[in-house]
């Protein structure tokens, strides 16, 4: 497509979470050192949250990354919408133990030895649970339970719930409210800042081998952040839709009109109370 016209070795501004091209914010990094001082200290809970396309995932996949050495052993349950014992069998199948059984104490029995087996090897097993925004109560229960693997002075599993700000208020339900407790690092991602979605766009465009062919006016930039919010997903829906544009018109730099066009009726901007309309 655009790619060759404008010089480009690959899309810059594609919804593919791709390591290669996180953009950390301040918030991100904050984010990012969060997650890695629960891990590393044992909290047993961590919880991260944010709005649509503020980069969750992205964030997540970075870190899991980042503890791919011999200190560390990770899963990732990246669709939770299971039961209990379905939950269940898919963190044993990640971990790459025996996941058949129909009994919930037999798959946790399974899980407790080989949790014990890697903490007495000096190893720290992480389970990152994303859009855990989407579980039932009852699952939720059931990864409490996971927690009370461990020994009288360490917490055997470090768990990571991020989700959307839903998640918050499901984890405040009397019902929830024990595992509500034991939650002792949270932190909650924002958008992109007007300065930081300049630099999101430079960071994007110089991965994908930027070799001059297009620039974003000042202007320009104004206006993906108005008509984005600075959300890091939209920013991309938009910024494609413009590239892909000024290539069939042959502009070489995108202009503020064309970028407003582009929102058109299809591109959803949060408001201020988190819904989403259409310009």
């Amino acid at each position: 497509m655009y790619t060759k016209y404008f010089g480009f070795n690959e899309k810059p501004f594609t919804l593919t979470p791709n390591p290669r091209f996180i953009f950390l914010s301040k918030n991100h990094k904050e984010a990012f050192a969060h997650l890695l001082y629960g891990i590393n200290n044992h909290y047993g809970f961590i919880e991260l949250t944010g709005e649509v396309g503020t980069g969750k995932t992205t964030v997540l996949r970075t870190l899991l990354g980042q503890l791919q050495d011999e200190s560390y052993r990770t899963a990732l349950i990246f669709s939770p919408c299971l039961t209990g014992i379905e939950l269940l069998r898919s963190i044993n199948t990640e971990f790459g133990l025996d996941s058949k059984s129909d009994y919930a104490n037999e798959l946790l029995a399974e899980l407790n030895r080989f949790l014990l087996a890697e903490t007495a090897a000096g190893r720290t097993v992480v389970l990152v649970i994303d859009e855990a925004q989407n579980l039932e109560p009852d699952v939720l229960e059931q990864v409490r339970l996971i927690s009370n693997l461990e020994t009288e002075n360490d917490k055997l599993i470090q768990i990571i719930l991020a989700g959307q700000p839903e998640l918050e208020v499901l984890l405040g339900r009397p019902d929830l409210r024990q595992l509500n407790q034991r939650i002792a690092v949270r932190y909650k991602l924002c958008s992109l800042g007007m300065n930081e979605t300049s630099s999101y766009l430079r960071q994007r465009m110089e991965v994908a081998g930027d070799t001059g062919g297009v620039s974003f006016s000042s202007s320009a930039i104004t206006w993906i952040y108005l008509c984005t919010r600075g959300v890091p997903r939209l920013i991309n829906i938009l910024c494609d839709r413009a590239l892909l544009i000024a290539m069939a018109t042959n502009v070489a730099g995108s202009q503020p009109a064309l970028l407003f066009a582009q929102c058109g009726n299809s591109l959803p901007i949060p408001r201020a109370d988190g819904s989403l309309r259409s310009l």
